[in-house]
């Protein structure tokens, strides 16, 4: 015994509900890649203040020219994913929307527009996810960056400090 799709509320829940959840975990991470590209921007600035004071072909120098470039690498994945984080919001805030218009249409026993629209609002979700993930993929990259920068930085630590 199946029921049909425009006739089952839970099935109709489930697709308006889902792109919100989604929506506001994309949000969460757009918050968080915002920090990020703060932090570069920090950091970019205190390493560029501190060049100044190592000569030229120093092992200092080098390590901040090379965290510099990674830095710079870090910002543009950074950047990257957040653009990508910001369609899969709008994506999956259409999806939803959409969703709620074909369950609108279903309600009203209109099969033709609840089809049409129920792959519609499937397209622009699927497409939201990919582009989600695809944000979440320059992340995990930037973080990688960082990671060794954070290295570098705590191996310059150690051998500055180091006994003679």
């Amino acid at each position: 015994m199946s029921v049909p799709l425009h006739e089952n509320p839970f099935a109709i829940l489930t697709a308006i509900v889902a792109p919100a959840v989604l929506t506001n975990a994309c949000s969460v991470l757009c918050l968080g890649i915002g920090n990020r590209i703060a932090r570069v921007v920090d950091r970019t600035r205190v390493l560029t203040d501190t060049m100044p004071k190592f000569q030229q072909g120093s092992s200092q120098y080098g390590s901040r020219v090379r965290q510099l470039g990674r830095l710079q690498r870090r910002a543009q994945f950074l950047l990257k994913a957040l653009r990508l984080m910001y369609l899969a919001l709008g994506g999956l805030a259409a999806s939803a929307l959409i969703s709620v218009i074909g369950a609108v249409s279903a309600y009203y026993g209109n099969q033709f527009v609840f089809r049409a629209i129920a792959v519609i609002a499937l397209a622009i979700g699927v497409f939201a996810v990919t582009a989600l993930v695809s944000g979440c993929v320059y992340v995990v990259h930037e973080t990688r960056l960082a990671v060794q920068n954070l290295t570098e930085e705590a191996q310059e630590a150690l051998t500055d400090h180091s006994p003679v």
